[in-house]
């Protein structure tokens, strides 16, 4: 008898889990598009045709695409609701499905339902995680453009994402995929040490953003990798502040224009006033890596590719999550922090663009009800959601990265701890950015024209091209390269079609003229969450077994070692051994062979220095670039044949 009630308990449950993930979320969606009224309709009124948002059957000032900015900001704001500011306050994920629709069901990460936030918390900032075919995309977009016309007022969304266009996949920083062209790193842009193309860069990939919708620019990072262990090293220009500041300018250039317009893409330049200088080099999305230290005295010094981002005209800026230590300022994180965001950057600067704080600062991230990522509280972990918020408005900042709770405003405001004059302030900033890019005139994108732009092949090659100006030559011994082709070649992590051409590959070491070895820079695997692992942290140099692995194959052949640098790396055995050493930022196979075998003549710089030793990386000064004891490569290090 036992067997049919445990047969009974599987199907309740298996009905509880598919109640759960199927038919409830559509009751909900259901409950939510109820909320929504009708398209806009196309009005045409006094020679002017408009789009009516708010259905009111005329043209308001709002709607009226001749009149300045400001007029059109103040006269939605005077029609705005509490609920409706609140709303545009917050900027969260959002996922997407491989056709096109949107995600309803968000079974594992505890998001809100994308039709609950339009229609129910009436946000319209959306980060875009994941992607799909260009087509696709683009037709999501205008999906919940739609949507958002059916609201009262019919405010467009703003759709922003992190980097798509390099090689680093780790949903927290930046992505892959959706046939977007192939650039290098942010550090392999700095090797290149080529601004133009930095500024084609931006441009390409400005064109490749605007095709789909995306409007929002979570990058450039500013930051300095004066910090050789830390493990966003790779997001940014290297160490060097003057290169940084040159970069930094050409890609915000590059994406927004002269001036922010229609034909822009909004850059949110971050991580204010510099993320880099994390003690012991760890990262602060983790409370182990919540401080930051300047045991140089080189606070300002972190400023200076900021600088730069203001004279380009940056729309917004993102704080990072860490706490400055031992400075004049707070012991806060730098979005709770008002002496950095007021008057650092709101008064030294000037700055009256869209502050957004880094992501996750408010609630903890949990996934199937279990808390895996705490909220990045730091320095105010005692305090709750709501003062929290509170004191986040109060340093400065405009919008919540990363959280969907616009009740928790609205309650501040209700309770009189927060003036709705105030709140006003950030909306009229956000608001600003939406007309500034057009979408109120028109937020929708032509489906047809994302397929022909997308990784359109002009672009492509201009990533390819990319690619190969930024691998570094740090070793030739001999003039071993360029390689000549026909010989028998071992490899390690390079495509067979890739290596075809240029020999004959062998799987016997012993038994080919020389190798080639695509590595990765050296990192320790940390075990105690899955998101830790997606960041590269700790120690820099090889560890047994796989260091001696490597050695022995060097031993035996003569080898060519080319190694990806998502940080700096201590790898002075493997130089001395290896024929040739190269480094990439992020290349295909078929750029470093190109470099290999003379197709390309090599030509990028070190944008950061390679310690000789761990010894040296921990006597380094955390917030102190070009201070590594003895280095194995120095800053600006390159060769060429």
């Amino acid at each position: 008898m036992w067997i049919w009630y445990l047969i009974l308990i599987v199907v309740l449950i298996a009905g509880l889990v598919y109640f759960w993930l199927n038919i409830r979320p559509n009751i909900n969606t259901r409950n939510n598009l109820s909320l929504l009224g009708k398209a806009a309709p196309t009005l045409t009124q006094d020679g002017i045709t408009f789009r009516d948002l708010n259905k009111n059957g005329k043209l308001d000032p709002y709607e009226d695409p001749r009149l300045p900015i400001e007029e059109r900001v103040e006269d939605l704001l005077k029609q705005m609701t509490l609920e409706e500011k609140a709303g545009m306050l917050f900027q969260t994920m959002m996922f997407i499905n491989k056709d096109g629709t949107l995600r309803e069901n968000m079974s594992i990460m505890p998001l809100p339902q994308a039709s609950d936030m339009i229609a129910r918390r009436l946000m319209n900032h959306f980060n875009l995680l994941e992607g799909t075919d260009p087509r696709h995309l683009a037709e999501w977009h205008n999906r919940i453009q739609k949507l958002a016309e059916q609201t009262r007022l019919g405010i467009p969304i703003t759709i922003s994402t992190d980097p798509r266009h390099a090689f680093t996949q780790n949903p927290l920083t930046s992505m892959t995929g959706g046939g977007f062209s192939q650039f290098p790193e942010q550090t392999g842009l700095a090797a290149t040490r080529d601004v133009d193309l930095v500024q084609q860069f931006g441009d390409i990939a400005r064109q490749e953003y605007l095709a789909v919708g995306i409007r929002l620019a979570l990058h450039p990072m500013a930051d300095l990798a004066t910090e050789p262990r830390w493990a966003r090293s790779n997001g940014t220009f290297g160490e060097d502040a003057e290169l940084s500041a040159a970069m930094t300018a050409a890609y915000i250039r590059g994406f927004q224009g002269e001036t922010l317009g229609k034909d822009s893409v909004a850059c949110m330049t971050k991580h204010f006033p510099g993320a880099g200088p994390q003690k012991d080099g760890e990262d602060a999305h983790f409370a182990y890596g919540r401080e930051q230290v300047y045991p140089g005295n080189n606070f300002d010094y972190h400023l200076k590719p900021f600088e730069a981002a203001f004279k380009a005209g940056t729309a917004q800026i993102m704080p990072y999550y860490g706490m400055p230590v031992g400075t004049s300022h707070e012991e806060v994180g730098f979005s709770f922090n008002k002496s950095v965001v007021t008057d650092l950057l709101r008064g030294k600067y000037g700055f009256d663009g869209v502050v957004c704080t880094d992501w996750g600062l408010l609630t903890s991230m949990k996934i199937l009800g279990y808390e895996f990522m705490p909220a990045r509280a730091w320095g105010v972990e005692h305090l709750s959601l709501a003062e929290r918020a509170q004191k986040i408005i109060e340093a400065g900042a405009d919008q919540f990265g990363g959280e969907a709770c616009p009740e928790v405003v609205i309650q501040l405001v209700r309770e009189g701890k927060v003036s709705e004059e105030r709140i006003d302030i950030s909306v009229r900033r956000l608001l600003r950015d939406k007309f500034r890019l057009g979408l109120f005139n028109n937020p929708f994108v032509d489906v047809d024209a994302a397929e022909r732009i997308i990784g359109q092949p002009e672009f492509r090659k201009a990533g390819e091209l990319a690619q190969r100006k930024s691998i570094v030559m740090l070793k030739n011994d001999k003039q071993t390269l360029p390689l000549k082709s026909g010989l028998k070649i071992y490899v390690e992590n390079i495509k067979p079609e890739a290596i075809k051409p240029y020999g004959e590959v062998v799987t016997d070491v012993s038994k080919a003229d020389l190798a080639i070895l695509r590595l990765n820079a050296p990192y320790e695997v940390r075990k105690s969450s899955f998101i830790e692992r997606l960041f590269h942290a700790g120690d820099l140099d090889f560890k047994e077994p796989e260091k001696t692995r490597i050695l022995n194959i060097l031993n035996k052949v003569p080898t060519v070692v080319d190694i990806y640098l998502d940080r700096p790396a201590v790898i002075p055995e493997i130089a001395g051994k290896s024929t040739a050493l190269l480094a990439n930022f992020g290349a295909s196979d078929e750029a470093v062979l190109d470099i290999i075998f003379g197709k390309f003549t090599p030509q990028g710089k070190l944008p950061f220095e390679l310690p000789s030793s761990m010894d040296a990386v921990r006597k380094q000064k955390e917030d102190v670039p070009h201070d590594s004891e003895n280095p194995l490569f120095k800053f600006g290090h390159g060769l060429s044949y």
